[in-house]
């Protein structure tokens, strides 16, 4: 129970977009990559795991039988054709893909079973393809299951927690996530973002609606600030969320967000996402008793992925850098 646990499966690195695709395959090849050569510090603090694809059937907790069915026969159309097939302008799918969507979520389903259960204090999931804006009914913008919906939700209906807080500081606005939530008072979800951006969605009066008014929180921003203008509005704007009481900490953990990335324009480093990391375990701890699970979202430049995502571990197991150090 003392070790964060790192999720992968082999599957994922199987969802071929092509090579001039942002979201390649050498995206967790750059994350598999860093991981290895920060063992050495890491081992005694993180256990690889490899988590189990989930049933399909539990995809339909947040997605319609059409949207399932749509992605499955696309991929069915790719693999019959020995080649990648566009969903729409952005979002591709290979004969593969459904094998790695369905890991993908997998993973982050398994990561929550074993944080709620107590067997990780916290888990990372290393995942491909990402998640955050595939809606209830659609997939896109390279999204085809939406990963943490479903860990969510299975955590929800599995009695593992009664309420869920999604943190996602990925630099696109999780539009999925959001749609997903926004009628559900037991799921918060609080997104820092860029705009304008991709999708366009994200204002910052859109709170909810129903059931679920003021359990969505978003924090649109401006390109180009300094680092800690990004981190000083998330880290006040955790406040609030922390005060929805939530049992479990999900992150969206989108590493586009990093100051060298091509898809956006932030300007954080590793050490903010170190930061951030530690401080919304900090603040959330009181009732969710440091149960934290995050998901691999953005980030396109592979030499700082790798290196973010290393941060980012080294803050889930409380490894302390040479900088606390001396």
């Amino acid at each position: 129970m003392d070790r964060t646990r790192f999720y992968h499966h082999a599957a994922c690195s199987l969802h071929d977009t092509g090579w001039g695709h942002p979201e390649h395959q050498g995206r967790l090849r750059a994350v598999a990559s860093a991981v290895a050569a920060a063992l050495p510090e890491l081992h005694p603090h993180v256990q690889p795991c490899e988590g189990a694809p989930i049933d399909p059937e539990l995809s339909r907790l947040v997605h319609t039988g059409r949207h399932v069915g749509f992605v499955r026969d696309a991929v069915a159309r790719a693999a019959a054709a020995e080649s990648p097939l566009h969903l729409e302008a952005d979002t591709v799918v290979s004969g593969h893909s459904w094998e790695a969507a369905l890991a993908a979520a997998g993973c982050v389903v398994d990561a929550v079973r074993a944080v709620c259960r107590g067997e990780a204090r916290t888990a990372l999931a290393a995942v491909r393809p990402p998640g955050h804006h595939a809606e209830s009914d659609r997939p896109m913008g390279f999204c085809l299951l939406n990963n943490v919906a479903i860990a969510a939700r299975v955590a929800r209906q599995e009695g593992l927690a009664d309420r869920v807080l999604i943190v996602d500081w990925d630099v696109h606005h999780g539009n999925g996530t959001q749609e997903i939530f926004y009628r559900d008072p037991d799921v918060y979800y609080l997104s820092l973002h860029q705009s304008p951006h991709y999708p366009g969605t994200g204002a910052a009066d859109e709170r909810g609606t129903g059931a679920g008014d003021g359990t969505t929180r978003n924090l649109p921003m401006a390109p180009g600030l300094d680092p800690e203008a990004y981190v000083d509005a998330l880290e006040a704007a955790m406040e609030e969320a922390a005060s929805f009481g939530p049992d479990l900490l999900i992150v969206s953990a989108g590493f586009d967000a990093a100051a060298s990335d091509p898809l956006g324009g932030f300007t954080l480093e590793t050490p903010h996402f170190e930061r951030l990391t530690r401080r919304l375990i900090e603040l959330t701890a009181p009732t969710t008793g440091g149960r934290t699970v995050s998901a691999l979202e953005g980030g396109y430049e592979t030499a700082a992925l790798g290196r973010n995502v290393v941060g980012h571990l080294r803050a889930l197991a409380e490894v302390a850098t040479e900088a606390e150090i001396g």
